[in-house]
C-alpha cells in the first residue's frame, strides 16, 4: 500500500473512492518514476513505459466499467494525471491527444462512431495528436488535406507536435478538404504513406515524441473519418488542464526531491543557521514554499476539474446550457493558466536555494523539472489567457472556443 494524498500532505482525492482507484496505478507510477532521471539524460522515449500504463488500464480511465474502463470522473482523471506527472511528465503529455480523444468518444452525436471508438479504446488501442503544423498554412487553415482519389479518401500532408502518436495505434488528425471544410479522422500509425520521425528538439519535454508525421498518399476507410468533425465542447479547456495538471505534477515532484535531497545533506555552510543543514530554519522555509506552491497548484487544476465535469455532464444530459458552461469552464482554466504557471516556475527555480552547488549535477536531474516546465508553459501563451479573462471580466466577452496557430 503506498501513502494515501492525505497521508503525504497533498489533500484528499477528489471523491471518497479516489485512494483505492489511485492505488491501482500507484506502483506503475513508482517504476515509472525510478527511471526518469535516466530517461531523460539518455533520452530513451518511454514505451516501455506507456506499455505499463496499457497494461494496467490506465489509457480506459473515463470508460465505464462495462466498457473495460473504470469510470472516472473528470477530476478523478485529473488528480490521477497529477501523480503520473509527479512520475514522469513526458508520460502525460504523451498521453494527453488520447485522453482528449476519448473524450471525443464520449461525447460524440453519432452512436456508430462513439461505439466503434470506445471499443478501440476499452481494448487498450491509444491515439496521437496530428494537429498542428509548422507550414504556411494560414490561420484556421491546414495545408494537410483529404482528397477524394479513384473513389476513396487519401490524405496528404505534413503535421508537427505529433504528441504521442510515435507511442499510439492511431494519430487523431484535423485537415481540411479539397473545398476547405474541415475533416477530422484516426489515422493508423502503421497505415502505408505514414511516417513519424521523433525529431523534436526541445530543451524539455524532450521524451514526448513531440516531432513530425508525414502522410503520403494515406487511403481513409470510411469509418476512419469522424462523422462531425466538431470536438467535444470543453475541448480547448480540457487539454489546457492537462498541461496545468502535469506541472503541478512537476512542482510534487520537485517538492519531494528537494525535501529529500536536504534530509540526506551533511555538509552546511559556516555562515548558515544550524549544525545540520535539515535544522536550518531558512533552508526549511524554502523547501516548504517550494511545497506551498505545488499544493496550490494541484488544489486550482482540482476545482477547475469540477467545471469541465458540469459541461460533460450538461452535454450528456442534452441540456441547452452546455454552451454557457463551457464558456464558464473557459474562464476558469483561463484564470489558472498564469497562476499555475508561476508557482511551478518559481518552484523549480527556487529549490536550488536550499542546496548547495552539488545540486547542479546532471545525475540528479534537477533541471529537468524547470526545462519541462518552462517547455509546458511555453504552449498557447499565457498573456492572450490573462487577455481573454480581464475582457471576460470587464464585458462578459466569452474567451476564444479554438486556439490556432499559422501565417497572418
Amino acid at each position: 500500500m503506498f501513502m494515501s494524498q492525505t497521508e503525504a500532505g497533498w489533500g484528499a482525492g477528489p471523491s471518497g473512492r479516489y485512494e483505492d482507484l489511485a492505488d491501482r496505478f500507484r506502483p506503475v507510477f513508482a517504476e515509472i518514476r525510478a527511471t526518469a532521471v535516466e530517461r531523460d539524460r539518455t533520452r530513451r522515449l518511454p514505451h516501455a513505459e506507456i506499455g505499463w500504463l496499457r497494461e494496467a488500464n490506465f489509457t480506459t480511465l473515463r470508460l465505464a466499467p462495462s466498457e473495460g474502463g473504470h469510470g472516472a470522473s473528470l477530476s478523478e482523471l485529473f488528480a490521477l494525471l497529477i501523480e503520473l506527472s509527479s512520475a514522469d511528465s513526458n508520460v502525460t503529455n504523451a498521453l494527453r491527444a488520447h485522453f482528449g480523444f476519448t473524450e471525443d468518444a464520449l461525447c460524440s452525436s453519432s452512436p456508430e462512431w462513439r461505439a466503434a471508438w470506445i471499443g478501440r479504446i476499452g481494448a487498450g488501442e491509444t491515439i496521437g495528436s496530428g494537429v498542428s503544423e509548422t507550414g504556411p498554412a494560414k490561420v484556421g487553415a491546414f495545408d494537410t488535406v483529404v482528397r477524394r482519389r479513384d473513389g476513396a479518401r487519401v490524405v496528404d500532408g505534413r503535421k508537427f507536435y505529433t504528441t504521442g502518436s510515435l507511442f499510439a495505434d492511431y494519430i487523431h488528425l484535423s485537415a481540411d478538404d479539397e473545398a476547405g471544410s474541415p475533416v477530422t479522422a484516426a489515422v493508423p500509425v502503421r497505415a502505408p504513406g505514414v511516417t513519424i520521425v521523433d525529431d523534436w528538439d526541445g530543451f524539455g519535454q524532450s521524451l514526448t515524441a513531440s516531432g513530425t508525421a508525414t502522410f503520403e498518399g494515406v487511403v481513409l476507410a470510411p469509418d476512419l473519418i469522424k462523422p462531425d468533425p466538431a470536438r467535444f465542447p470543453y475541448a480547448m479547456a480540457f487539454f489546457q488542464l492537462v498541461h496545468l495538471a502535469t506541472l503541478a505534477g512537476i512542482g510534487r515532484a520537485a517538492a519531494d526531491d528537494v525535501a529529500r535531497l536536504v534530509a540526506e545533506r551533511t555538509r552546511v555552510y559556516s555562515h548558515g543557521n544550524a549544525g545540520r543543514t535539515a535544522d536550518d530554519p531558512q533552508i526549511q522555509a524554502v523547501v516548504g514554499r517550494v511545497r506551498a506552491n505545488a499544493y496550490a497548484a494541484g488544489a486550482i487544476v482540482l476545482k477547475v476539474a469540477e467545471a469541465l465535469q458540469r459541461v460533460h455532464d450538461a452535454h450528456r444530459a442534452g441540456s441547452p446550457d452546455v454552451e454557457r458552461q463551457a464558456t464558464l469552464a473557459d474562464v476558469e482554466v483561463n484564470q489558472a493558466v498564469s497562476v499555475v504557471t508561476d508557482l511551478i516556475l518559481s518552484a523549480t527555480t527556487s529549490l536550488f536555494d536550499a542546496l548547495g552547488a552539488s545540486a547542479v549535477k546532471v545525475g540528479n536531474g534537477l533541471d529537468r523539472y524547470w526545462r519541462n516546465a518552462r517547455t509546458i508553459a511555453s504552449h498557447n501563451p499565457r498573456i492572450y489567457r490573462d487577455r481573454s479573462v480581464g475582457a471576460f471580466a470587464i464585458s462578459g466577452e466569452a474567451p476564444p472556443r479554438q486556439y490556432r496557430v499559422g501565417s497572418a
